[in-house]
């Protein structure tokens, strides 16, 4: 920042936070909060006016990652990317109020002005990068959970687990289900593993060669793969795209399916 800006803006610093705390102090009405809250509320308010007006003052590397430092730890915490751009207009604001006050003849306004509108540009174009990131990284992480629940090995009888499938697979969910069925064999010493895929909306090429692939994995561990939940259309689809199905049993229900691992198995179920 350019240092007639900052000359003015150490000269009138009082000034400026009063009226900017005023604005902070507006969004509090506007945040759903609980009445404990409001304390805290106001400790954030002058943190983030301080760094603020350290960051302006300095112009250093240190305060700007301390900036965003703070950014990081609010956005952790659930609030709104809203809260820091409107803060940061409400600097303006004050700023402008401020400049008002001020006759045309005494020292470069516009150019004060400009600067700081340039400076509050920059800024807010940081945070909302930061907010992105932070938000980017989160979205990553609850794919990431949710694509390893989306393929879990369930065992259910001694020697039988079963894989619910349901959704669609794409080349990433198929990498995963790969690596769940080997892992899953293994540590459950499965002899059958049933992969249903009732949830399936749509097999086609890639999904059944994804599904093939598989079921020959499981073979090469010491396991036999039994795809259940055929659906007629899917039966006919599979047909239609000459897809061979044939190197593994099928069944077009999970009950089929269990029946016949546990036949597999030499295991069978006894009523009470």
């Amino acid at each position: 920042m350019q240092s007639n800006a900052l000359a003015y803006l150490k000269a009138n610093q009082d000034q400026i936070i009063e009226y900017w705390d005023e604005q902070l102090s507006n969004l509090k009405s506007e945040i759903e909060m609980k009445a404990s809250l409001e304390k805290a509320v106001e400790h954030t308010n002058q943190e983030y006016m301080s760094l603020i007006f350290r960051t302006l003052r300095n112009n250093k590397e240190e305060d700007l990652e301390g900036l965003k430092a703070f950014t990081e730890q609010y956005i952790q915490s659930g609030r709104s990317l809203s809260y820091f751009t409107r803060a940061l207009q409400g600097l303006r604001r004050a700023v402008y109020t401020q400049l008002k006050s001020v006759p045309p003849e005494e020292g470069h306004i516009i150019d004060v002005y400009n600067d700081l509108n340039h400076w509050i540009d920059n800024m807010t174009n940081l945070l909302v990068q930061e907010y992105i990131g932070s938000w980017e990284d989160t979205l990553e992480m609850q794919k990431l959970s949710l694509l390893e629940l989306s393929a879990p090995l369930i065992p259910v009888f001694s020697g039988i687990t079963v894989m619910p499938l349901i959704g669609s697979i794409d080349t990433t969910r198929a990498k995963l289900i790969m690596e769940n069925l080997l892992n899953g064999v293994i540590k459950h010493r499965s002899r059958v593993v049933l992969i249903d895929i009732t949830g399936v909306p749509i097999v086609d090429t890639m999904v059944a060669h994804h599904i093939i692939e598989a079921s020959e994995a499981v073979r090469l561990v010491g396991g036999t793969a039994i795809l259940v939940g055929i659906r007629p259309e899917i039966a006919q689809t599979i047909v239609n795209l000459g897809i061979d199905l044939t190197k593994f049993p099928t069944k077009s229900t999970l009950q089929k399916g269990m029946e016949k691992a546990l036949e597999m198995c030499n295991q069978k179920t006894v009523e009470l």
